[in-house]
């Protein structure tokens, strides 16, 4: 594992130190810029003016969208698994007529 480094990031116009392995940083700040710009879109666009609901809103929106990810990921699995027994169904057949 990689060489732990501290940081600060601000969400929400608040700063959140963390001690985090170097390898996550980009990530990290790559995703609290994220959330940033999703918080600024909802309070433009829904005049919400509470950040503790702007940070719910957020959440909800990442979380399904981690969700739609999980199911496309379990969906593809099982269609390759699919096809792979399909090939090996083909495969027995064509090692039978030999």
């Amino acid at each position: 594992m990689g060489e732990t480094i501290k940081i600060k990031l601000e969400i929400a116009n608040r700063l959140y130190p963390l001690t985090i392995n170097q390898e996550q940083e980009e990530s990290l700040r790559d995703s609290a810029l994220k959330i940033n710009q999703m918080i600024k879109k909802f309070e433009n666009n829904y005049e919400v003016r509470d950040k503790q609901d702007v940070l719910a809103m957020c959440s909800l929106h990442f979380a399904s969208i981690a969700n739609k990810n999980i199911k496309e990921v379990n969906n593809s699995s099982s269609e390759d698994d699919e096809k792979i027994l399909e090939l090996i169904d083909l495969i027995d057949v064509h090692l039978k007529t030999y």
